[in-house]
C-alpha cells in the first residue's frame, strides 16, 4: 500500500446503529480507535489523521464467509432474469410503470412492478475561490410535493432519452441555477431504489464556476445559496438536509474519494 497524506472515515446513521457498525467493522480500523462524537442525534464521524504504510501486522485481517441456503452451501449467483411478459401499466410524462413476470438467476419466479426512468444527473458545483479548505457547495431549495416539505438539495434532472451525463448535467446547471461550469468530472453513480426503480443518478462534479441567468420550467421555484462544505456537513448531522442525493453527493466529495464511472 503506498503512503497517503490523509485519511478519511465518514459512518452515517442513526446513533444506535453507532455501536453496531463498529461491532462489524472492528473495535479500530488499522490500529485507529472509533470516535463518537458529541451532541449528535446522528453517529456522523470523521476522521482526518496522518496515515503511514499499512503494516499488515498489525492491520485486521479481511475476512468472508460463505452465504448458505436451507439446503447448504448458496452458490455465487449470476446473470440476468429472463423477463416471461412485460406489460405497461402507467404512462407518464416523467416516467412509466410496467408490470413484469421474470425468473431471476436462481430460479426465482416472481412478478415485479418496475418503475421505468431514463436516469438523472445531479450536480455538485463547487467553489473554491473564497476558501480552498472549506470550499463552497451550491445548494438548492425547492417544495417537494411528494415529501410534504421543502428540501435543500443539490441541483439535478433527469436525462432526455441518449443523452450522455455530462451534457444533462451542464443543461441542468444552467436551467435551475444560471451557473455554467468549465471543469467537468464524474464523482459516483448509484441507484437510487433499486428494488422497484431503474433510475440511475450520475453526480458530476463542476468546478470554475461563473453565474449567468437560470431558466427554470414553468413548474418550477427554486432558491439557490452558496453554502461552506462545514456548513453542510453540520446541516447533515443536524437533520436539515435529508434529501438522499445530496448526503451521498456531499459525503462522497468530503470522502476525497473519486471514481471514474462510466
Amino acid at each position: 500500500m503506498q503512503k497517503c497524506p490523509t485519511a478519511k472515515f465518514i459512518v452515517v446513521g442513526k446513533s444506535n446503529q453507532f455501536a453496531a457498525a463498529k461491532q462489524f467493522l472492528g473495535s479500530n480500523i488499522y490500529g485507529e480507535p472509533w470516535r463518537r462524537p458529541r451532541s449528535m442525534d446522528y453517529a456522523f464521524a470523521m476522521a482526518l489523521k496522518q496515515t503511514k504504510p499499512a503494516d499488515t501486522s498489525t492491520a485486521p485481517a479481511l475476512t468472508t464467509r460463505a452465504l448458505t441456503t436451507r439446503s447448504g452451501p448458496a452458490r455465487s449467483l449470476k446473470g440476468k432474469a429472463e423477463v416471461i411478459s412485460s406489460k405497461t401499466v402507467f404512462q407518464g410524462k416523467v416516467f412509466s410503470v410496467t408490470a413484469d413476470e421474470v425468473v431471476e438467476p436462481g430460479g426465482v419466479r416472481a412478478r415485479r412492478d418496475v418503475i421505468r426512468h431514463n436516469g438523472s444527473v445531479v450536480i455538485l458545483a463547487v467553489d473554491r475561490s473564497r476558501n480552498p479548505a472549506d470550499p463552497d457547495i451550491l445548494l438548492i431549495r425547492q417544495y417537494r410535493h411528494a415529501a410534504g416539505q421543502f428540501l435543500l438539495e443539490l441541483p439535478a434532472g433527469r436525462l432526455e432519452p441518449g443523452e450522455k451525463p455530462i451534457p444533462g448535467a451542464k443543461r441542468e446547471l444552467i436551467e435551475e441555477t444560471g451557473y455554467r461550469a468549465r471543469k467537468w468530472s464524474k464523482l459516483v453513480r448509484y441507484f437510487a431504489s433499486p428494488g422497484f426503480l431503474t433510475e440511475a443518478m450520475n453526480i458530476l462534479l463542476a468546478e470554475d464556476l461563473t453565474l449567468g441567468d437560470a431558466t427554470p420550467e414553468d413548474d418550477e421555484r427554486i432558491e439557490s445559496r452558496m453554502t461552506p462544505l462545514s456548513t453542510c456537513l453540520e446541516l447533515i448531522q443536524s437533520g436539515k438536509i435529508i434529501d438522499g442525493k445530496a448526503l451521498i453527493g456531499i459525503l462522497y466529495f468530503a470522502s476525497g474519494t473519486k471514481s471514474d464511472f462510466k
